[in-house]
């Protein structure tokens, strides 16, 4: 009979230019690299939702924090604490609102989910040298069968025994990408947990910067039928507690359950134990298919990813921890989605998913269960999963705009807040960040200039207050009081969806075209993969929700406003890109119309074509990371594709701002590079050597990006050098 540990834990600028480029990776153009942070302070705004209440989405509250537990040792290992628990010691940044340091946790729900969906975020993190932890929501035993599926009849069941040899192989997985050895020691620990029940904590001793956790926690056996005893069933209420799967071999030596705000307080107090700068959690809203009504991810993914929301939520109530920033992945609707990786790249996450899978039979982990994943053995490449990778939200380029006086304005999501940076006219340095009042934010905002000089962000939010009938994603914006002034109390426009239920809240970002009126016209993804849109009236109000229709949109869409005031919207699908249009500006947007584009990896942007008349849509080629990129006028291209090959590859959205290209970078780094400048020695690559969250904004005065440490990185534009002039090497 399993032991139920009641012990709780208290939780302690955007016109581009036409000339091609040829892109190498060489050289560099750039000035340098700024990195602006502070301590984070309130403004004047707040939260409201439709009834005109605040949202707490945050119950039952968080207690004081205490220190860290010490951690019950594993008899084959050091008896010690883990060092990243104590304050003051290397990996642990000091208790205040300041990042004084990068740290990353990744929270996914099975063994392998990190490998097949996160990486190769996870090895270039990794090879940063910046610490990582990674938590294994559930034991991932399924069947208990590990073997190959030729080989599954003759295989004996032992749910304990295969839970230890997927950990085996995650073992050997982060060993490699760590120290190019798989065999590389572990040291392994029991914890206790703040939810009341005990944990495993794995170190990799040649780098103790790397660390595993296995809250062991039973999976749903199933990727979408009905199992009440599954985070799914325990987060709807079905069942009261969840047990635990421990495997064989595991330092943790009695079984125990959870409730559901164990199961969140366990997570939040994980949080603040490793305190990260940046979490990586999987998609928790992925939608449904409509015509079968099934989830269209694994559930324990989808509900996994719910408890890591709820868990962050709490997090963020805790005075002096680090601000956190987030990345959401998709998981299985990859599949049938184009690819994202070049071969290089998808060729090293594939090696690493051989080693999760013992594909060479070895047995050099001395366990009995095996060293690895036998099933994954069969099909080591998933559903085409290695070859992609692809983040559910914070694609958009344009989160930086310029006001009126010239200054610049820059937004990102940060303790699910809106953080907001400042870059005076003339030179001045950044600061910031200001975080407005109101939590829930979704990762990835979207922001416009309006013709009053105002500036407006628009993005979503999460509201998980009610219980699981209160989940819902919805659309919120909000705007200047005054141009150059503080932003006004959070507006929220709503959602098309009747409910989660039919369509687990998958609505995407949001996409905005201002006219020359001032009236703004919103546009997003809803569940049933459409766009649809909502228009803004002269009297500042809001109109319906109407259908402006496409199939099989896929991702985010993205709006421009060409020089003539016409606006213009594209939105992905598996095969080409679809476009809607303004014939005047301020009329109605027309559409779809299919543009007749090549496949693309369905991450766009676009901006201001540079003659005024229309506008131009970067994007990049499928399975290479090439830049590509078209111009329109009306809803038809008016120029060919031009192709922007090598040097940089990488995934993700192409920001062409007046001059400058940004791009992620095969290796994560932020790839910089001039784009038709007058006197600019040539197009050539920069690599600004860190990693960042989401996409970059390119402008004229330069680039911007979010680091993983939370921080707003600036590369200023280097200035153009007219012809003829020497130019002294100090400058």
């Amino acid at each position: 009979m399993p032991v139920r540990l009641r012990r709780r834990l208290p939780l302690s600028r955007r016109r581009t230019v036409s000339t091609a480029v040829t892109a190498v990776l060489v050289g560099g153009t750039f000035a340098g690299l700024l990195s602006v942070t502070g301590a984070p302070k309130t403004a004047a705004a707040q939260t409201t939702t439709p009834d005109g209440k605040v949202p707490t989405a945050l119950a039952p509250a968080t207690p004081p924090r205490a220190s860290a537990p010490s951690p019950v040792p594993m008899a084959t290992g050091p008896d010690s604490q883990d060092p990243a628990s104590q304050p003051g010691t290397p990996g642990r940044p000091p208790a205040s609102g300041v990042n004084s340091a990068t740290s990353v946790m990744q929270i996914v729900a099975h063994p392998d989910d990190d490998l097949f969906f996160m990486n190769p975020d996870i090895s270039q993190t990794i090879r940063s040298g910046t610490p990582l932890a990674a938590v294994y929501l559930t034991a991932g035993e399924s069947d208990g069968v590990n073997a190959r599926p030729r080989d599954a009849a003759d295989a004996k069941a032992d749910k304990a025994g295969y839970a230890e040899a997927r950990q085996n192989g995650i073992r050997a997985a982060y060993s490699e990408m760590a120290t190019g050895s798989r065999t590389s020691p572990w040291d392994r620990v029991a914890i206790p947990t703040a939810g009341g029940g005990l944990a495993e904590l794995d170190t990799l001793r040649a780098n103790p910067k790397v660390k595993l956790v296995w809250l062991q926690i039973r999976e749903a056996g199933s990727t979408n039928l009905y199992r009440p005893h599954s985070l799914n069933g325990l987060w709807h209420g079905l069942i009261g507690t969840l047990e635990s799967q421990r495997s064989s071999g595991t330092p943790v030596a009695a079984d125990f359950r959870y409730t559901k705000d164990e199961v969140v307080a366990t997570i939040a107090g994980l949080l603040d134990r490793f305190r990260p700068t940046f979490v990586r959690m999987q998609d928790p809203s992925p939608g449904t298919d409509p015509k079968t009504g099934k989830v269209r991810d694994h559930q324990d993914h989808l509900y996994g990813a719910r408890f890591a929301q709820a868990a962050l939520a709490r997090y963020a109530e805790l005075p002096g921890h680090p601000r956190v920033g987030v990345q959401n992945y998709l998981g299985y609707p990859t599949s049938v989605l184009p690819h994202t990786l070049d071969p290089e790249t998808a060729g090293d996450k594939l090696k690493t998913l051989k080693t999760y899978a013992w594909m060479d039979g070895v047995n050099d982990c001395g366990t009995p269960a095996g060293c690895g994943d036998l099933k994954v053995a069969a099909r080591p490449a998933g559903r085409g999963w290695t070859a992609t990778v692809r983040y559910a939200r914070g694609t958009s380029t344009s989160w930086v705009q310029r006001d009126r006086d010239g200054g610049l304005h820059a937004f990102s999501v940060l303790d699910g807040q809106l953080a907001a940076w400042r870059k005076p006219a003339g030179g001045g340095a950044w600061s910031g960040p200001t975080l407005l009042p109101g939590g829930g934010m979704d990762t990835g905002v979207t922001s416009v200039s309006l013709p009053d000089g105002r500036i407006a962000v628009y993005g979503t939010r999460t509201l998980l207050a009610g219980g699981p009938a209160g989940y819902r994603r919805e659309v919120v914006s909000t705007e200047q009081t005054a141009p150059g002034g503080a932003f006004g109390p959070w507006r929220s426009l709503g959602t098309p969806e009747r409910s989660d239920t039919t369509g687990t809240s998958d609505i995407s970002a949001p996409a905005v075209t201002v006219g020359t009126d001032g009236r703004a016209t919103l546009v997003l993804r809803d569940s049933l993969r459409r766009l649809t849109a909502r228009e803004q009236g002269a009297d500042g109000g809001w109109g319906p929700w109407r259908v402006l229709g496409g199939t099989e949109v896929v991702g985010d869409p993205v709006a421009a406003t060409d020089g003539k005031g016409r606006g213009y919207v594209f939105a992905s699908t598996a095969k080409t890109v679809l476009v809607w249009a303004q014939h005047v500006p301020g009329g109605p947007l027309t559409g779809p119309v299919l543009t007749a584009l090549p496949p693309t990896t369905l991450a766009l942007s676009a901006s201001p074509a540079p003659n005024g008349d229309g506008v131009r849509l970067w994007f990049r080629k499928p399975a290479s990371g090439d830049l590509r990129s078209a111009d329109f006028s009306g809803v038809g291209p008016i120029s060919r594709v031009t192709e922007l090959p090598g040097g940089v590859a990488g995934f993700g959205p192409v920001s062409g701002g007046d001059g400058l290209l940004a791009v992620r970078s095969r290796t994560g780094f932020l790839a910089t590079a001039p784009h038709g400048r007058t006197g600019a020695a040539g197009p050539a690559w920069k690599l600004e050597k860190y990693l960042f969250a989401g996409a970059p904004d390119a402008g004229t005065d330069g680039v911007a990006a979010i680091g993983l440490d939370g921080r707003l990185h600036w590369t200023p534009a280097k200035p153009v050098v007219p012809a003829g002039r020497a130019v002294a090497a100090a400058e």
